[in-house]
C-alpha cells in the first residue's frame, strides 16, 4: 500500500499524516517535471525519474491546472496497470 499526502497542506503541524490517502498502486517513481505540453484537452507531462529515464503521463488540462504543475516541480509518477506489453 502506498501512502500519499493529500489535501492542501498534507495535514496539520500536530498531525501531518491526517490527509494521507492510501493507494493500491505499488509503483511510485519520484522525479522532476522536465516539460509540459498543453493540447486542446490533454497535457503531456514529461518526468525525469533519474538515470536517464523519463516517464510521460497524459492528464487532463483541468488536472494539470488543479495541481498547478510547472517545469522543475518535484512530483511522484504513480503507475497502475493491469497489463504490461512487451514488444521486440
Amino acid at each position: 500500500m502506498l501512502d500519499v499526502a493529500g489535501g492542501t497542506g498534507g495535514g496539520s503541524a500536530e498531525n501531518p499524516m491526517e490527509n494521507v490517502m492510501k493507494l493500491s498502486a505499488r509503483n511510485a517513481l519520484k522525479g522532476k517535471i522536465e516539460s509540459l505540453s498543453k493540447g486542446a484537452v490533454i497535457t503531456s507531462v514529461k518526468v525525469d525519474v533519474g538515470n536517464g529515464i523519463h516517464i510521460t503521463s497524459s492528464i487532463t488540462n483541468e488536472a494539470a491546472a488543479e495541481l498547478a504543475l510547472s517545469v522543475g516541480d518535484q512530483v511522484t509518477a504513480i503507475v497502475k496497470s493491469t497489463d504490461v506489453i512487451i514488444g521486440k
